[in-house]
C-alpha cells in the first residue's frame, strides 16, 4: 500500500483537480490573515497541494516547526513566513516527486520572504526515528491530510509525542470516519489515495492519541467530505467522512475529563492574527478582555504552553468543584459547514 500511495502521488494526481472528493480546503473559507501568505507561495507548489484542512496555528514566531507529508511544500512556505527568520520548518515526505517541486522553489520563497528558514527530507512518518531528529526539539508539528495514509498511526503519534518539546503541539488537519472502515474498503488502492480507506473511525483516533501520551484531543474545525466521484460513493455506502482538524498538546498532568477548579483566563488581544478573540477550539472562542472560565485541563493549554503572554490567569488547583456537566461522548463533527460551539465549561 506504501508503494500505492507514492505512485498515486507522484504520478496519479498532477493537482488538486484531480482528486475525487471535496477534502480539499476551498480558499473562500480560509481567514482573510491567510490569503495574503497563500498568495507569496510559487504557484507550481499550490497547484500540487492536497491537503484537506488549514494546519497554520497562531503563535509561531521563532517557532521549529515540522512538516509531516509536507509533499510540495504548500504548507511549509505559509509556515515559514508564520515562524520568521528567527524560526525554521523541515518538511518531511515520502514521495520524491512531491519533494522535487518543493525543493525546485526553495530559492524562489527565499527570495520572496527575505529569509531562508525551510528545508526538506525524503522520509515516512512512522520512520522517523530514521531521520536523526532530537527528542523533544520542536515546538510544533503539523500534518495535512496525511497520518490517514500511514499504516502505522500508533507509531506516527508516539514518534510526534517524542519530538515535541513539553508545552509543544500537534495540530493537525485529517479525514475521519464515522465508523470503522471495512477491510475490504481499507485495502483499496484508490481509496486509500484518496484519503478514505486509510481514515480512522473517530473515537479510535481519540484512543491511539491517548495512548501515546496526549490525554485531551481538542477538535478545532470539522465539516463533512463530499465525494463527487459517484463510483466511490456507491463504495463506501452509508459510511460519512469528514475532515477535522485537532489540536494536540504534551502536557504533563492533563486529567481525562473537563474537570472544574474554579479557573479562568483573560484574553489580553496580542497576538496580531486575532486582536478580538482568541480560538483554542470549538468550544473554546475566547473575547479579549473578558473573563471565561475554564476547566483545569484548558488552563494548562494556555498557561504551560506558547500561549501563555497572551492570557492573564485566575484561579489554581487548590480546590476542586467537580466535573463540568455535558462533556458527552457523541459523535464530535460538524454535520454542516459549522460547529456547534456548546460546552458547559464555556
Amino acid at each position: 500500500m506504501r508503494d500505492e500511495v507514492k505512485d498515486y502521488y507522484g504520478h496519479h494526481l498532477q493537482s488538486s483537480a484531480d482528486l475525487k472528493t471535496s477534502a480539499c480546503c476551498d480558499v473562500m473559507s480560509m481567514p482573510a490573515w491567510l490569503k495574503p501568505l497563500l498568495a507569496n507561495v510559487h504557484p507550481e507548489v499550490s497547484a500540487r497541494y492536497y491537503g484537506c484542512g488549514l494546519v497554520a496555528p497562531l503563535a509561531l514566531e521563532g517557532s521549529r516547526i515540522l512538516d509531516l507529508g509536507s509533499g510540495s511544500g504548500r504548507d511549509c512556505y505559509v509556515l515559514a513566513q508564520l515562524a520568521g527568520p528567527a524560526g525554521s520548518v523541515l518538511g518531511v515526505d515520502m514521495t520524491e516527486e512531491q519533494l522535487a517541486v518543493a525543493e525546485a522553489h526553495r530559492d524562489w520563497h527565499a527570495g520572496k520572504f527575505g529569509h531562508d528558514n525551510v528545508r526538506f527530507q525524503l522520509g515516512y512518518i512512522e520512520e522517523l526515528d530514521a531521520l536523526s531528529l532530537d527528542d523533544a526539539s520542536f515546538d510544533v508539528i503539523v500534518s495535512n491530510c496525511v497520518v490517514n495514509l500511514s499504516p502505522n498511526k500508533d507509531r506516527v503519534l508516539a514518534h510526534i509525542h517524542r519530538l515535541l518539546k513539553p508545552g509543544g503541539e500537534f495540530y493537525f488537519s485529517d479525514i475521519y470516519a464515522d465508523r470503522r472502515v471495512p477491510t475490504a474498503l481499507r485495502n483499496d488502492p484508490l481509496l486509500y489515495g484518496e484519503c478514505l480507506g486509510g481514515a480512522l473511525y473517530w473515537n479510535d483516533f481519540l484512543t491511539l492519541a491517548r495512548q501515546a501520551g496526549f490525554a485531551d484531543p481538542r477538535l478545532v474545525e470539522s465539516r463533512p467530505i463530499e465525494l463527487t466521484d459517484p463510483a466511490i460513493a456507491q463504495k463506501v455506502g452509508a459510511l460519512r467522512f469528514y475532515s477535522a482538524t485537532y489540536r494536540l498538546f504534551k502536557l504533563d498532568g492533563l486529567e481525562p475529563a473537563c474537570e472544574d477548579y474554579g479557573q479562568a483566563v483573560v484574553y489580553r488581544g496580542t497576538l496580531p492574527l486575532a486582536r478580538d478573540s482568541f480560538k483554542l477550539d470549538t468550544h473554546h472562542v475566547i473575547e479579549v478582555g473578558k473573563v471565561f472560565p475554564v476547566c483545569g485541563n484548558t488552563w494548562r493549554m494556555l498557561h504551560d504552553t506558547r500561549f501563555a503572554a497572551h492570557f492573564d490567569f485566575i484561579g489554581d488547583f487548590s480546590r476542586h468543584y467537580g466535573i463540568f456537566p455535558g462533556c458527552g461522548g457523541d459523535l464530535p463533527f460538524a454535520e454542516t459547514g459549522g460547529n456547534d460551539s456548546s460546552c458547559a465549561c464555556c
